[in-house]
């Protein structure tokens, strides 16, 4: 039987990762960076498009899996009437001279725990995400296949064979026995990297994770234990989601999982989104991640460095700007979810509330300590500069429509939310500019927005001027301060979403079938629409409701603690590009919301 999206743990290192299935089947992994080509690509298709399962002989088998402890080594243990294996997966940590080797690892050790469990192994090697077959020879350390700038070295002591293009072995492992299995991918053309010590290369790892943990100021969430818990496994998430070498935080490590199961609705995630930019930047500096919270500045520095009407509103990894979107017809998709789609087409859209987002988190930095280097002022007078002459615009919002532009009423707040953090990065940091002139079009914006983004017979804030239809977006409205979470009208729009906009309690971004989005109806709710509802209630001092919204967004989190994108809470399935940042930014900052004094939702809206 086909995996579920929920069904998968995320193993990773920084650079990239990999989906771990809980029938011991690695079924995704892009080498060498998140957004690279598919080696393994089961997850959206058939097992022939690269897979490498180990797993026990046979079906009696219960299974547990757990991270040891604040790591992401992934632990799988397989307990079957002959004794007990557990398979224990990760990605050691990039190391070493990147001129001579530019190298990742991933290393699986099988080790028996009790009795003798016959054990079956099956690696199905592809690149290019299951188009191209390598050229598979033995190897002094096992295996090598290759295929023009792309090798893998299978270094292992199992006696693996060739069988219908898959590579196969069957073995047992007694009580005791620690059996290891590194796959390493390098250049074909470059020397073969050193061979890795798996025992050192788990040590190293495993001190590596809990040293990032050991980090956590987890003060304010003293008495609440689970919710502790839940924080740090969505911070050492996020970690893994993001590429050191640049501080990008990619969005998911995956593409075209589903928003809908059979639907098309199925989009690429591995890049990097200006909208998370202030909210990723709270969840790191709450928590005690400094470093991080800078590195993820300074990334968002470089990648829309340059003419501000060319600013997109996604980047590559290391701030790429061409991300053309195409599909791949030789891939079935997940669980029969067609087209599997290969880059976003979303980066050439017009989406005016990115600049609200860029101009909030470079102040909310500078608020919080982190000192901006000169580029960061010219950076933002530009932008302003620009927005000045194109805030009226349409757009396609921060859902990304596919159909006609609209003016919508949440570009137009965050639009409010760029010209206000100008004025009190004029009054606070000496930012140079003509405060008058951005508060004058700070309140046009803010009576706008009034009139004609709000249905005064409803009495409710609406997804597009003139419309009548409801937008989850717009719970973002007390979030970042365009009015007080008390104030009528944002109480009766949260109402009204929580009302109308729910599936058993859980939010929908706005009703498919109600907007020309350009696309097929159904989806799943959006998890960080629900963390935004939550947040709402908090901030209007409803903490009953907030806390109990939170605790059903924590008890939907898969065993191993993990979020997609969005949930079917009729199925009570995932939906969507998994592990997804946002729901976990949204997790840590919603903790902190109902636990802070003053939290990430009343710090931002105060600012």
């Amino acid at each position: 039987m086909a995996l579920s999206i929920e069904d998968y743990g995320f193993i990773g290192n920084c650079e990239t990762g990999a989906l771990v299935g809980r029938d011991g089947s690695i079924d995704w992994l892009a080498l060498p960076r998140f957004d690279s080509p598919a080696c393994f690509a089961a997850l959206l298709g058939e097992s022939e498009n690269g897979r490498w399962l180990i797993a026990p002989e046979g079906v009696d088998t219960t299974v547990e899996r757990r991270y040891r402890d604040d790591t992401l080594v992934l632990e799988t243990r397989f307990k079957t009437p002959g004794g007990t294996v557990a398979i224990i997966d990760f990605m050691p940590m990039p190391k070493g001279d990147e001129n001579a080797f530019e190298t990742i690892s991933l290393v699986r050790l099988i080790r028996g725990e009790s009795g003798v469990v016959p054990m079956r192994f099956e690696a199905v090697f592809r690149f290019d995400y299951g188009r191209i077959i390598p050229w598979v020879r033995r190897h002094e350390r096992g295996l090598r296949a290759i295929a023009g700038a792309d090798a893998l070295i299978l270094d292992t002591p199992l006696p693996v064979e060739g069988r219908d293009m898959k590579t196969v072995a069957a073995f047992t492992v007694a009580a005791g026995e620690v059996i290891p299995c590194v796959l390493t991918w390098h250049r074909s053309y470059r020397p073969e990297p050193p061979r890795l010590d798996p025992l050192r290369a788990l040590s190293a790892t495993e001190d590596y994770w809990r040293k990032w943990a050991q980090r956590f100021d987890d003060a304010a969430l003293d008495g609440y234990p689970v919710w502790s818990q839940a924080v740090r496994r969505s911070l050492l998430t996020l970690k893994g989601l993001t590429y050191a070498p640049t501080g990008g935080i990619v969005a998911a490590p995956t593409t075209s999982l589903p928003e809908y199961i059979g639907g098309v609705r199925n989009w690429d995630y591995r890049f990097c989104w200006l909208r998370d930019a202030t909210f990723t930047l709270y969840a790191f500096l709450l928590s005690g991640y400094r470093e991080e919270a800078a590195a993820w500045r300074e990334w968002l520095l470089r990648a829309i460095a340059g003419v501000p009407a060319e600013t997109q509103v996604m980047y590559g990894l290391r701030g790429e700007r061409r991300l053309p979107e195409y599909e791949l017809p030789w891939l079935g998709g997940f669980h029969g979810s067609r087209p599997v789609r290969i880059g976003n087409a979303a980066h050439t859209q017009r989406q005016i509330d990115v600049f609200g987002e860029v101009l909030d988190a470079f102040y909310s930095a500078q608020l919080h300590g982190i000192e901006p280097e000169d580029d960061v002022r010219h950076v933002q007078e530009a932008l302003l500069d620009h927005l000045e002459g194109h805030w009226q615009l349409p757009d396609s919002g921060i859902w990304e429509m596919r159909g006609p532009e609209q003016r919508h009423t949440h570009s137009a707040v965050m639009t409010w939310v760029a010209f206000d953090r100008a004025v009190k990065s004029v009054e606070a940091f000496g930012l140079a500019g003509n405060a008058e002139r951005w508060r004058a079009l700070r309140d046009a914006i803010h009576a706008e927005v009034c009139t004609r983004g709000y249905d005064r017979e409803r009495g409710v804030f609406v997804q597009h001027y003139d419309s009548h239809a409801l937008d989850a977006a717009l719970l973002r409205i007390p979030l970042v301060g365009f009015l007080p979470a008390n104030d009528p009208r944002v109480v009766r729009t949260a109402e009204a979403i929580a009302r109308e906009l729910t599936v058993d309690g859980f939010v929908m971004r706005y009703r498919t079938e109600e907007a020309p989005d350009g696309l097929p109806t159904g989806e799943g709710s959006f998890l960080i629409c629900s963390f935004w509802l939550a947040d709402n209630f908090a901030l209007m001092g409803r903490f009953r409701e907030a806390r109990a919204l939170f605790e059903r967004l924590l008890a939907i989190r898969n065993d191993l603690g993990l979020l997609a994108e969005e949930f079917d809470p009729r199925a009570k399935r995932f939906l969507g590009n998994f592990p997804q940042a946002f729901s976990h930014v949204g997790l840590i900052n919603t903790a902190h919301n109902l636990l802070l004094p003053e939290g990430p939702a009343d710090r931002r809206s105060a600012q």
